[in-house]
């Protein structure tokens, strides 16, 4: 009886006097009804500001999020002690004690979709869908607190910072930017959509007006800008970083020589003359469309394939032929490659996977869709043991599949954190009753939607589609697929495409004829190259990729293609 009564005194303390952040915004940047996702943050020490310091290293500070929808000016929006959060769950589990504490919001705009749903997205400003750069987000200057969870004072905090835009980049000789409004996709959300995309202008292209060049398409995230290209030397005067993954002093440095030693390539007599584009697409869920097409995000692979592709290659010379397009890219860009190539066999001849994300559902990292019940645990009756989401190439693990989602879940509902679970159900998912995506699993518990799962596996799941349509589609992908993975991907991508290498070796009538390589306890982002570190080999896609297809190319260019304006 003693015990049940502290018990009951505990529960009380909890909902009669608790902790409560008060959140205004500064009156000059409140000038209507605000909708977004109000994120709280503490962190234990001044090192950066809290935006800055979630993530899902050991060493993530803490982040608690609210819906705030119509927020009217001069009312306050409250974060009580059962916020949801990561890597704590709950704002009341956080332990008394000093806190560097900081609030944001994220800003979300409304679409009115073609379907007829209304659903409320932060759409990108620029900065590849970050909530803790976005511009026009804001936030409140970092200040010391002391928190308990079961005091009854209010902590007042005031959102009076904005975050400014983001400077666009200028046109230069060698690299050039454009943008068009997409009819495909302003049709589906209801309001101008554009895409963009940066492009490398080969050598002599001014003094050969009568050659006609090759698209070579880069997959992969947010590009800021042509990346990998510098046409000076690197700065003399840099100050060494240090990369905490490749534990190299003067990282920095070796990036810039990489891409100096790139320009003197593409500007020498024996480099292939392409164009080379890197695609901007972000989307309202995430920094990259996937370059499909989806219920919830609409037709970005039509629209980059039918529209961006053609109008680029139409200002910039391009052969505008299916034939003369290849792509390639590494994790979220490995996929697209090999994605489009499947869906659009006709309209690219040829794709470099690194990589890629999971090929095969069987395989989503470690969860086996189809046949797991639960994303974050293995089934057993009394041990409870979590999966796997993250390790190192030793083997040693530093984040689980649910801590994961648990951060995403505290930075957006709905499929909202923008990051990467959370696209996958965007692209891969249907289209819910609410207009957003329907969850592959329960985000709190885990547990597995097996209808979601049927609809991913028809519609995303490479492997399963590449073997059910290989009748159709086989000559027109025969000898195009190439996929490379470290076998120990710091994200276990190499599991999906063991299972992947097992089912193409089996394709006939015609034979693959693919090519699936391994990088020896390689980690993320290895792309076939077994001749340097993956910290060098990362940075040399273009220099990897464009000359092996150009030499590919001879053997499935259709007869008279041109093969020779672009070798000058």
């Amino acid at each position: 009886m003693k015990t049940l009564t502290i018990f009951l005194l505990t529960i009380s303390c909890y909902c009669c006097q608790a902790q409560t952040f008060s959140i205004t915004i500064a009156n000059t940047l409140h000038n209507g009804p605000l909708d977004g996702r109000l994120l709280l943050l503490l962190s234990k020490n001044n090192s950066s500001e809290p935006r800055f310091q979630i993530s899902d290293a050991a060493n993530t500070q803490m982040v608690f999020g609210v819906d705030a929808e119509n927020w009217q000016p001069k009312t306050n929006q409250l974060v009580s002690v059962n916020a949801f959060g990561y890597p704590i769950e709950k704002l009341r589990e956080v332990p008394a004690g000093d806190y560097y504490v900081q609030a944001l919001l994220h800003k979300y705009e409304t679409f009115n979709l073609q379907t007829g749903h209304t659903v409320k997205l932060p759409m990108d400003r620029g900065e590849g869908q970050h909530w803790n750069i976005a511009p026009g987000n804001i936030y409140s200057k970092p200040v010391k607190i002391h928190f308990d969870p079961v005091s009854a004072n209010e902590i007042q905090l005031e959102l009076n910072q904005v975050i400014p835009p983001i400077k666009q980049p200028e046109d230069t000789k060698y690299i050039k930017h454009i943008k068009i409004e997409s009819k495909l996709l302003s049709k589906f959300w209801g309001r101008p959509m554009y895409i963009g995309a940066h492009i490398l202008i080969p050598e002599g292209f001014d003094e050969h007006p009568n050659a006609r060049y090759p698209v070579a398409i880069f997959h992969g995230h947010f590009p800021d800008d042509i990346s990998g290209f510098r046409t000076t030397p690197p700065d003399e005067n840099l100050k060494p970083d240090t990369s905490d993954r490749f534990h190299i002093t003067g990282y920095n440095k070796i990036v810039q020589q990489e891409a100096y030693d790139f320009y003197k390539l593409w500007t020498g007599k024996n480099f292939p003359r392409v164009l080379v584009v890197e695609i901007q697409h972000p989307t309202p869920y995430y920094d990259d469309s996937y370059a499909v097409n989806s219920e919830s995000q609409g037709p970005w692979g039509d629209a980059i394939t039918y529209e961006l592709i053609p109008e680029i290659e139409k200002q910039f010379r391009g052969i505008g032929k299916g034939w003369a397009r290849f792509m390639y890219g590494g994790s979220t860009g490995g996929w697209e490659a090999l994605a489009v190539q499947v869906f659009y066999p006709d309209e690219y001849n040829g794709c470099y996977a690194a990589c890629p994300d999971p090929i095969d559902f069987h395989h989503y990292t470690t969860v086996d869709i189809y046949n797991h019940k639960n994303a974050y645990y293995v089934e057993s009756e009394f041990k409870k043991t979590p999966r796997p989401g993250h390790r190192d190439y030793l083997g040693h693990v530093s984040a689980m599949v649910k801590d994961m989602n648990q951060r995403e879940l505290a930075l957006g509902s709905r499929s909202r954190s923008s990051d990467q679970f959370d696209i996958w159900e965007a692209v891969y998912s249907p289209m819910g009753k609410d207009g957003y995506p329907k969850r592959i699993y329960d985000k709190s518990t885990g547990a597995i939607d097996t209808s979601v799962a049927a609809y991913w596996r028809e519609h995303y799941d490479l492997t399963h589609i590449i073997k059910r349509d290989w009748p159709k589609i086989g000559q027109k992908l025969q000898g195009k697929i190439h996929v490379y993975v470290g076998d120990m991907d710091n994200y276990y991508l190499n599991n999906a495409v063991y299972t992947a290498e097992d089912m193409m070796k089996k394709l006939q009538n015609p034979n693959c004829n693919c090519e699936v390589d391994y990088g020896d306890r390689a980690e993320h982002c290895w792309n076939g190259d077994h001749s340097q570190p993956n910290y060098i080999s990362r940075l040399r896609y273009n220099r990897m990729f464009i000359p092996k297809w150009a030499e590919e190319v001879k053997k499935r260019a259709p007869k008279g293609a041109d093969l020779t304006s672009w070798r000058y």
